[in-house]
This record gives structure tokens, sequence and C-alpha cells, in this order.
């Protein structure tokens, strides 16, 4: 990434702690960022829509989805942006308490990129956002995806 671009991060977390978690943990990133929040699957699928409260939502370069979210879950999601050919080529990363192998499985086939369990030691929750920053926004080459 150029140094002078701006990485769009969307947010979809319903805990209000891990959301807290989250940006401080980019805060201490020497990578710019920006990050948006949602709380729920329908608000993702608003807020990449640009319709609604988000008609100046910027594009995400990645998507961090958590997957029992209220109204929408996470699985949801993942599906409905299949169904857009501009939505498939934003990265997602699913970041979720769930250790069940089959929502391990299940995300995979809906073509998520990544699949991180939440640690719940705040230093290991601290580690895994590094860990993320430093894979997608220093090491792959992510898709400029058009903005509007």
């Amino acid at each position: 990434m150029e140094n002078d671009h701006v990485i769009e991060i969307l947010l979809a977390e319903d805990s209000p702690a891990d959301v807290r978690l989250t940006q401080e943990a980019l805060k201490e990133s020497n990578i710019r960022t920006n990050l948006s929040v949602v709380n729920d699957g329908l608000e993702v699928m608003a807020f990449l829509h640009k319709r609604d409260n988000f008609a100046d939502a910027p594009t995400p370069d990645v998507i961090l989805l958590d997957l029992n979210m209220p109204r929408m879950g996470g699985r949801e999601v993942l599906a409905e942006m299949q169904q857009h050919d501009e939505l498939k080529v934003v990265p997602v990363v699913v970041l979720t308490n769930s250790s069940e192998d089959s929502d391990v499985l299940d995300t995979y086939s809906l073509c998520a990129n990544s699949y991180i369990r939440k640690p719940v030691d705040i230093n290991d929750f601290f580690d895994v956002i590094r860990s993320i920053e430093n894979y997608w926004f220093q090491t792959v080459t992510l898709p400029k995806i058009a903005r509007n």
C-alpha cells in the first residue's frame, strides 16, 4: 500500500468491549487506518451499498466480521456479498468467538478470506489485531476497489 493511503476498515461487531479493544489496538499502529463500526449485518449491507445513514460511507479495504450478530449474522452477510460482483472482491476476515468446526467450514465456503478466533486475553487480542494489520496492510496486495 502507498504510504499516503489510509486503509479503510469496516468492523462489524456488536460487542462494545471488542469494538473498544480493536480501536485501542489500531491506535498503536504505524499504519494509517480509518475504522468504521457497524453493529449488525443489516448495517454492514447498508454501509456497503451506501444506503440510509451510510450514504457517505467509505468503501472498505477490508472487513472484520463477527459471525454472531443480531438481526443479520456474519454468514448471511457473506452470502449476500457473494450476490454482488462489486462486493465479492472486498477481503473479509471473520473475527469471532466461535470455535465450532462447522462455522469455520461454513464461512470459508461462503468465501471468507480468513477465520480468526478472538482471544480472551487482552494482550493476545492486541497481538491478533497487529497480525491482521501486518498481513492485510503490509504483506498482501489489496484490490484497488472503485471508490464512490
